[in-house]
């Protein structure tokens, strides 16, 4: 029996914003893109970690997310590595995320972009800001569990 081919990978992740945000709720949101930045985040040729989510006229534009065109792929046109993309969400969920943007310190972050059903997809969050002393947490965290991981390592040998 033929085994399914993979239809969600990983194209690029936002590792700053778990550091910088604590996460409210998730979306999935469909891009509009040009066919050389397909290609592109084929290739893995992206930078999400300026990225970031603004709301205009009522629509979503995801700013600041680099795709490095290929030369092979963008000949005939002029590639703009820094282009604005527009996200797409359902208008009950868009109505919703502008409610709550509207609140004090609330704020829409890009976490990933990967691949669902052949269709590239950003994952956006709504995110309140970290302060100084939450991250300095983050970090405490972080460095706690890996110092349990090489003790655990060591034990096993």
């Amino acid at each position: 029996m033929a085994k399914k081919p993979d239809t969600s990978s990983r194209i690029a992740d936002n590792k700053k914003a778990a550091y910088n945000y604590f996460f409210e709720e998730r979306h999935e949101a469909g891009m509009v893109l040009q066919g050389w930045e397909v290609k592109a985040l084929r290739e893995g040729k992206v930078q999400l970690t300026d990225g970031y989510v603004v709301i205009r006229d009522g629509e979503l534009y995801l700013i600041g997310c680099q795709i490095n065109p290929l030369k092979t792929a963008s000949t005939h046109v002029s590639p703009e590595a820094a282009r604005t993309k527009k996200l797409l969400l359902h208008k009950e969920e868009i109505k919703r995320l502008i409610g709550k943007v509207e609140q004090k310190g609330y704020t829409l972050v890009p976490l990933n972009l990967h691949w669902k059903d052949g269709r590239a997809k950003c994952e956006i969050a709504l995110a309140k800001g970290k302060g100084e002393h939450d991250k300095r947490d983050t970090i405490k965290d972080r460095e706690g569990k890996r110092e349990v991981e090489r003790a655990m390592k060591s034990r096993n040998r």
